[in-house]
């Protein structure tokens, strides 16, 4: 059977950006930059033989799905369950009105990303059991084809990680830039990751913080 490959995209920079705020369900939208990002992914990625794009429901990954979809006269198909991880009391609030407010459970987080939630929030092996029953559908679906899915950054590098075989302890060392895309392919016998995290040309993005949101 041919290969089926995926493109994992992650939608442009929000709103308010530049202040690292921890966005998860949160519905933010995109930045005038974002929406600049987006367009450009658009472009670059228009010789792509990708048959259908799929997002998660909230407004940043729609609105970053649309440009890539219309080029192709395709609407995106929206997927609630790619969504970015539930982040509890913590949505909205920046790292450091984080470890001002809550320096122990903080630490604890920091220390057991796999299975200490967000205070009224998911963990990250609830992500996972969100997430990859839903993409595992994707893929049945368009086996031997190609398709694009534009999540969140932990959505994206549950998928990755789960390509790579990695523990979930090491999501953080996958890098996920505001409208980047990896690509990988799935084979009968093996899974290959041809390239993460690359990033759209020419376009200034928010500069680095502290820590940058998760969403």
């Amino acid at each position: 059977m041919p290969s089926t490959w995926v493109y994992v995209i992650r939608h442009g920079e929000v709103e308010h950006a530049a202040e690292g705020r921890f966005f998860g369900h949160t519905d933010v939208a995109l930045s005038a930059t974002g929406l600049l990002q987006v367009e450009a992914l658009a472009r670059q990625l228009a010789i792509e033989p990708i048959e259908a794009v799929y997002a998660s429901d909230l407004t940043r990954a729609r609105q970053s799905a649309a440009p890539l979809a219309g080029t192709r006269g395709l609407d995106p198909v929206v997927v609630p369950a790619l969504r970015e991880m539930a982040m509890g009391r913590w949505e909205g609030l920046t790292f450091r009105e984080i470890q001002e407010r809550e320096p122990e459970a903080l630490a604890r987080w920091l220390a057991s990303l796999t299975t200490f939630p967000f205070p009224g929030g998911e963990n990250l092996e609830d992500l996972r059991a969100r997430v990859m029953p839903a993409f595992r559908e994707i893929l049945a679906r368009h086996a031997g084809g190609r398709v694009a899915v534009v999540a969140h950054g932990g959505p994206n590098r549950v998928i990755v990680a789960e390509a790579l075989g990695l523990p979930l302890g090491h999501l953080l060392r996958l890098a996920q830039d505001y409208a980047c895309w990896s690509v990988v392919e799935y084979r009968t016998d093996a899974t290959i990751l041809h390239s993460l995290n690359q990033r759209v040309a020419g376009i200034a993005a928010a500069p680095p913080v502290e820590r940058t949101a998760v969403g």
